[in-house]
C-alpha cells in the first residue's frame, strides 16, 4: 500500500484567521476603590478629599491601566473622579471610571477601531476563539461588526471545528 501525503488543507486555504488575542494590551490594570479617600467610606470632605490624593503615592500606577471605582453607595460627584485622573494622567497608560472588566471592553473598542480590514476583503475569516489571554466577550462582537463589511464569510472557533456566522451574499 503507497503512503500518501497528509496535506493540510487548512494551511493551503485563503482562510484568513483573526485572533483577538494578538491585539491584547499589555500592561498591569490596577483599580483604585476612592471610598479609601471618603469620611467613613460615604461623605466627601473636599479640604480631606485633597489632602489624601496629595498624600497618595501614584508612582505605583506608572504604565499601568487604571479603573477608578467607589466600593460604597456613596454618591460621589464627577468632580472627584476627575480630579483623581489628573494625577494619574501623567504616570498611567489609561484611566477609566468602571470596573476592570470596563477597561478591558474600552481597550479593545479604540484598538479594533484602529486596524485596517482591508486586508480581510473578499475572505473567508475565522475569528480565533480560544485564547490564553483576559480577551472581553464584547470584543468578539466588535470583531464581527468590523470584519463584517469586508469579509466574503465568518466563522467562529478554530479551522477544523469552525462554527459559521456570516456567508456574504
Amino acid at each position: 500500500m503507497e503512503e500518501q501525503e497528509i496535506i493540510n488543507r487548512v494551511a493551503n486555504s485563503v482562510l484568513q484567521v483573526f485572533d483577538l488575542e494578538d491585539y491584547y494590551p499589555e500592561g498591569e490594570r490596577k483599580t483604585i476603590d476612592i471610598s479609601q479617600w471618603l469620611l467613613e467610606g460615604f461623605v466627601l470632605r473636599e479640604k480631606d478629599f485633597r489632602a489624601s490624593l496629595k498624600d497618595h503615592n501614584w508612582e505605583q500606577y506608572k504604565d499601568c491601566y487604571v479603573a477608578l471605582y467607589c466600593s460604597t453607595d456613596a454618591i460621589v460627584p464627577a468632580w472627584a473622579y476627575m480630579l483623581v485622573s489628573t494625577y494619574l494622567q501623567p504616570l498611567a497608560k489609561k484611566v477609566i471610571q468602571g470596573t476592570i472588566a470596563n477597561l478591558d471592553v474600552q481597550l479593545y473598542q479604540e484598538i479594533l477601531s484602529e486596524i485596517d480590514y482591508a486586508e480581510y476583503k473578499g475572505k473567508p475569516v475565522i475569528v480565533k476563539g480560544c485564547s490564553k489571554k483576559p480577551v472581553p466577550q464584547e470584543a468578539y462582537v466588535m470583531a464581527v461588526q468590523k470584519l463584517m463589511p469586508f469579509a466574503k464569510s465568518l466563522m467562529f472557533g478554530e479551522a477544523c471545528s469552525a462554527v459559521p456566522l456570516y456567508k456574504k451574499k
